[in-house]
Parts: structure tokens; sequence; C-alpha cells
């Protein structure tokens, strides 16, 4: 497998092969657990134990089912991006929606979307200067280091789609005059803690970016974007640009694997966006300086493969074939025949399965049972020996 540092050479075959984005859904105990401390009715220390108990089951399920690269399911977060609101100084709670942030839920669980979204708190507006209170993701990083059974990724959300849901024309430009000088700053915070995770021994650093596919690729997000004052192309630049300025710290290591996951929104079993990744395949595809793509293409509202045919050779391509949304297990069969017809822009061997996103971006999760999800993951993973092998 070619890699643009060789750095995902250095983990096991099978866990390349066969990879998943990284949330899981929570056990109901966890769940229980973070309503009550978001109540008062434990204090930090007695939910700790349970994030912990509850990752530790969570390695435990990726070593049953044959996975070689580890996650914490991201049970310590409140959603995916949670990580950011409760590290970064500068921010209020703010009440309208922000004009170029994404807008609005699709699909027949829309509502529940929107829901879960109110009760992790995720409307904010930067109102000051953005500045670290604590670290992103060390927490996880020394967990996993003790605990996990091998490899293990620490998934991070991409600065821009933070900027682009916090930057208020009235309020936040106070502190930076544009949204670039606010993407800016961000990106100095995540490339310190990617720096930081690189020292720390992580394995496997992975982007999860909304502007790609949502604000870019879809055309009424698109429209959205112009209609607030913000040029499309210029996002693009600013977004491959702050994306490789993170990640920086980090390509020298030897044995560190970087991704970046372009995703579509993935909440309650909804998402935000539609469209082909024609859009931004040209630019983003070869000059993002990351290892592996992770791309979702389980349904139809993805379009073909054709825009893989961007993909620069220094890069895998993570096909995320089966749908973490809902609880049909999909047919290997199908799943062979898509690999076969994705292989026809990018070799085989630069080609990966995983599901196309996480289980649980929020922490109530998709509507799928745990036993759903442990055969979607199953189904990856023996795929993946099907197509390439267990050497």
């Amino acid at each position: 497998m070619e890699s643009q540092s060789d750095t995902a050479n250095s983990m096991p075959t099978l866990g390349c092969r066969a990879d998943h984005v990284g949330s899981l859904l929570r056990p109901a105990g966890l769940l229980e657990a973070m309503s009550r401390a978001r109540e008062g009715l434990i204090d930090p220390e007695t939910l700790r134990r349970v994030q912990d108990e509850a990752i530790l089951g969570a390695l435990d399920l990726q070593r049953q089912v044959g996975l070689g690269i580890f996650t914490d399911g991201e049970f310590r977060r409140s959603w995916f991006a949670g990580a950011w609101s409760e590290s970064i100084g500068g921010l209020a709670p703010a009440e309208r929606p922000a004009p170029a942030g994404p807008a609005g839920w699709r699909g027949p669980h829309r509502e529940l979307a929107r829901v879960a979204l109110g009760e992790v708190g995720t409307s904010h507006a930067v109102v000051d200067r953005v500045r670290p209170l604590r670290r992103l993701a060390q927490e996880e990083c020394a967990f996993l280091r003790e605990h996990a059974p091998g490899p293990f990724k620490i998934t991070l959300a991409g600065v821009v789609s933070q900027a682009l849901r916090w930057y208020r024309p009235g309020l936040s430009d106070r502190a930076y005059p544009t949204l670039g000088d606010l993407i800016s700053d961000l990106a100095g915070i995540l490339r310190a803690e990617v720096e930081a995770l690189a020292q720390e021994g992580v394995s496997y650093l992975q982007l999860d970016s909304l502007v790609y596919t949502i604000q870019l690729a879809d055309a009424a997000h698109r429209a959205r974007l112009v209609e607030a004052g913000v040029d499309p192309d210029w996002l693009l630049e600013q977004a491959i640009a702050a994306d490789n300025a993170v990640l920086a710290p980090a390509r020298s290591r030897p044995g560190l694997c970087l991704g970046l996951h372009m995703c579509r929104g993935n909440n309650r079993s909804a998402w935000t966006a539609d469209g082909s990744y024609e859009a931004v395949a040209e630019r983003a595809f070869s000059e993002l300086r990351v290892d592996r793509l992770l791309l979702e293409y389980d349904s139809e509202r993805a379009g073909g493969f054709e825009p893989l045919r961007f993909v620069s050779k220094d890069k895998v391509v993570v096909l995320g074939l089966v749908s973490t949304k809902v609880p049909t297990l999909e047919s290997q069969d199908w799943l062979l025949r898509r690999i076969e017809e994705a292989a026809r822009y990018v070799p085989v061997e630069r080609l990966a399965l995983s599901p196309q996103c996480g289980f649980a971006s929020t922490a109530r999760g998709n509507l799928l049972g745990e036993d759903d999800q442990r055969r979607k993951l199953e189904l990856v993973v023996e795929t993946a020996r099907r197509v390439w092998g267990d050497a």
C-alpha cells in the first residue's frame, strides 16, 4: 500500500484495510451517567470511572470483531466535536444560527437530530480571542496508550467547520475582523494539539471535516455560503491550507498515519447534505497532505466514484460503504461489487473499507442497536479479509 509518508504501512495490514471512523454507540449505563453528570447528580470523577469501564468494553468489542485499529468510541465526548467548546475560551452561548454554518437536518429522523444537538449544547459564538483552556484529547490519548490492544486512533474535528459555526458578524468581528482570522487562530490551537499527540505516541490521527461535503458539495449549503458573503473557492482554499497546517507537525513522525474524513452530517440517523465529491475533488483529493481519505459512499446521496480519479497516488481511499444510519446489514456481494467499481479509479491496493461514519456522532447515537453495530463491524473485517487478505 502506498502512503505519502509510509506511515500507513507501519500499522497491521488488516488495521489499514478494515477501518472505522471512530464513534461507537454509548452503552445505556454511560448515557445515564452522562445525563446525571449534566444534572449535577454525580461528580466528574464518578463519570470518569463509568467512561473508563465503557471504553474498556469498546476496546474489547473492537478486538473481538477483528479490527486492528482502536478508538475509545468517543465516549468522553458529548458529540464528535464536543472537545472544542469544552476546551476553548472566547466563546459564549448563541441563540441564532451562524449565517454560514450548517442549516437543518434531513431525512425521516431530522427532528430527533435537532433535539439531540440541543441536548449537547452546540450553539456558541466567538465573542473574544479564542484561547486553549485545556488540551482537547490528552486524556483520551493517555487512556488508549495504556489500554488499547494495538494501534489506536484519535479523531479531531477540523477547524474550518468550527469557525463557520462560531463566527457571527456583529459579535465575532469585534475580536476577528474576518472569518479567515478566526480560522488561523483555531488552526494554531489544533496544530499544537496534534504536535502533542504525536509526541505522546498516537498511532493514527484523523481529522473530521464537514466543510468539504456540506458547505462546498451540497448546492443548498453552498448557496447559503454565498448569501453570507463567503466565496466557496476561497473557503476551499482555506480548508485545505488549514488542514495541512494542522497536521504538519505529525507528518515527520515515523509510524503515525494521518487521515481525513469528509462527513455529510450524522446525527440520530439524519444527515444534513447531499452531493457528489466532484465540487471539491480536483483540489482536495490531490492537495490534502494525508495518508488516507475516509469517504462516505453508503447511499446514492454521495454520487458516483468518478471523483476518485483526482486522488493522488500517495493516498489510500477508505470507502465508507457500510451505513451506520440503518440497522439493515449490507450484502457482502454488494460491497465486493462496489469495491470493484471504485477500483476503476483507484487501484484496489490503495483502497480500504469502513462504515461511512461513526455510529454515534452525538451521544444518543444512530437508530440501530449494539448487535447491529457488531454485525456491521464484523462485515467490514470479513470483507477486508476477503479482498486484501490477512497477512
